[in-house]
């Protein structure tokens, strides 16, 4: 259940509604994210079914033996593929690493655009193959509703209503499969040590679905840590830097964190599963015209969307 401050849309009046409907939900979702940053969504067309079938091989994913596990871990690609260990990825700012390990699935290019050179392959994962099989239509139906969510925003925007799809089509999408391992002994660890730091994402828009346990908080305008309340079923949907860089901070990349559980359960697991949606790396982040004025001057230099994914990836400790 959504909490009073983040609106919780259906995307189903978007995608099969009227023209007042479609333009209901993009005026609500424009002024969630040019406040909180946040919202969910429900009537996304994934099946509980199939959220629970990807948890559950998730699950078994991460229950293998570091071993095994060390063995699709591919530190010249940066996290962007495979298997990445604990310890490796810090918040930007941060001290100590993030506690957590995660698997990162990125885009297959098929109907013969060039863009295939510049992605690695995908990392197979041989133990566990329905892994393999699920993650991908996952990341299908997230782009999908990630390219009606930007359809909507672009309308709010004032934009044509397929400005994002030339950047997005075969876009350096990712889907982040997270497990936030038990704590065994809260005592050793050092005061900083938390399941994700605060931060805000590096792309345009995140879809977050079915996140095992609570733990998801938002840093409002207030300076106060709201926790994110979603349905299973739900997904979580919010602004990335890219956007906001785009809009000129009209739409807002909010700061959250994933906090360690209560004390008495630590030794418990918690797994999520985000979808990164970026766009080509060739895509122009410049801020747009109409987010510029006297009272909302030009804030960030002018780079593409590659670039900055190059600067935010050696900043959080994943690329050297």
């Amino acid at each position: 259940m959504s909490t009073p401050y983040i609106p919780c849309l259906d995307l189903g009046s978007y995608i099969n509604g009227t023209e007042e409907q479609r333009k209901d939900f993009s005026d609500q979702l424009g002024r969630a994210f040019n406040d909180s940053g946040f919202v969910t969504i429900t009537n996304h067309g994934v099946s509980q079914e199939l959220i629970d079938k990807l948890y559950e091989t998730i699950k078994a994913a991460f229950s293998l033996t570091r071993e095994q596990k060390s063995q699709y871990e591919k530190p010249e690609l940066a996290g962007q593929r495979g298997y990445t260990s604990p310890g490796k990825e810090t918040a930007k700012g941060a001290k100590t690493a993030d506690l957590k390990e995660f698997w990162q699935i990125g885009q297959e290019v098929t109907d013969g655009d060039p863009i295939k050179a510049q992605y690695p392959d995908n990392v197979i994962l041989n133990e566990v193959p329905e892994f393999n099989q699920i993650t991908r239509e996952i990341y299908k139906k997230l782009e999908s509703n990630g390219k009606y969510l930007l359809e909507a925003i672009a309308t709010y925007l004032g934009l044509p209503m397929n400005y994002f799809e030339k950047h997005v089509h075969n876009g350096n999408s990712i889907l982040r499969a997270l497990h936030y391992f038990p704590i065994d002994n809260p005592d050793a660890m050092p005061d900083d040590a938390v399941r994700a730091g605060a931060h805000e994402d590096i792309n345009l828009i995140t879809l977050l679905i079915g996140a095992s346990a609570d733990g998801l908080e938002v840093l409002t305008r207030n300076n106060e840590w709201l926790p994110i309340k979603a349905h299973h079923s739900d997904i979580v949907v919010n602004v990335g830097d890219m956007l906001q860089r785009l809009t000129n901070n009209k739409l807002k990349s909010t700061t959250h964190r994933v906090v360690n559980p209560p004390r008495e359960l630590m030794k418990t697991s918690r797994f999520s599963v985000p979808f990164f949606l970026h766009p080509r790396s060739d895509m122009d982040l410049t801020s747009l015209d109409s987010c510029i004025d006297a009272e909302h001057p030009k804030v960030y230099s002018d780079m593409t969307a590659g670039e900055y994914l190059d600067e935010r990836l050696s900043e959080i400790g994943l690329k050297k």
